[in-house]
């Protein structure tokens, strides 16, 4: 079975939560594949994110990426691509025996790019790893083709890992044709009061509007955060194997 989209975000941890949020709210159809669960499930505690002054648990932080990305319309699936091939649009095959298409790919993956072979895309190695080597702002040497995150070999931090996210984001959203300035929701008056358009990307909102969205996110915050998180950290996968020669 093939499936079309705009955007394919090949990973779905932080960094590829982050940039498909960006992409879905600029208008284009967006998909993310993800192998596994994201390494930040194995953090027991999750310190240094902005807006958490005593921490979060990980999987609770996770979990609110992708509910927060599918909010904005972001698709989300189970899938480990094998090979990204470029046939006039990108070209994904997976593990399972699904075929993706789309125009844009955002590499949004750990340190594994071995389906990125086919494309010949410039990396590095650093050790056992494999890393795609991007500019600054996320373009690789493959034209329609970003990575961010651990896979561009960005700081192990997830504070780090959504700005590398958005940032591959935004520069596919500029090199795309969609019509964009910035993702930014403003006071009602803020640009027509100046005699200006409301830039692409960019939403004007009255008191009432901003009242119902501040009164919405209380909610839900208060929801999610009421209970502790169900789910233990994972542990790492050499831990598990040491504990089953017991």
């Amino acid at each position: 079975m093939t499936h079309r989209s705009d955007v394919l975000v090949v990973g779905g941890g932080v960094a590829g939560l982050t940039a498909a949020t960006f992409t879905a709210r600029a208008g284009l159809d967006t998909l993310v594949l993800s192998a596994g669960e994201s390494i930040l499930a194995r953090n027991a505690h999750l310190e240094n994110v902005p807006g958490f002054p005593a921490g979060v648990d990980a999987r609770r932080f996770l979990s609110l990426c992708a509910e927060g990305a599918e909010r904005n319309g972001v698709a989300l699936r189970r899938g480990e691509v094998t090979d990204l091939r470029d046939e006039e649009r990108f070209v994904a095959e997976t593990a399972e025996g699904d075929r993706f298409e789309a125009d844009y790919v955002v590499a949004a993956s750990w340190s594994e790019s071995s389906y990125l072979d086919s494309l010949a895309v410039e990396a590095k190695d650093r050790g056992s790893k494999t890393y795609l080597d991007p500019d600054s702002e996320g373009r690789t040497s493959v034209p329609g083709l970003y990575a961010a995150g651990r896979v561009a070999g960005a700081y192990h931090q997830t504070v780090v890992a959504a700005g590398d996210g958005a940032t591959a984001a935004l520069t596919l959203l500029h090199d795309s044709e969609v019509p964009f300035y910035h993702d930014w929701v403003a006071p009602e008056g803020y640009f027509t009061e100046r005699d200006r358009e409301v830039p692409p990307g960019c939403e004007e909102i009255d008191a009432e509007e901003r009242e119902r969205r501040a009164r919405e996110s209380r909610e839900l915050m208060r929801e999610r955060f009421a209970e502790p998180y169900p789910e233990d950290p994972t542990m790492h996968p050499s831990v598990v194997e040491s504990e089953g020669d017991r």
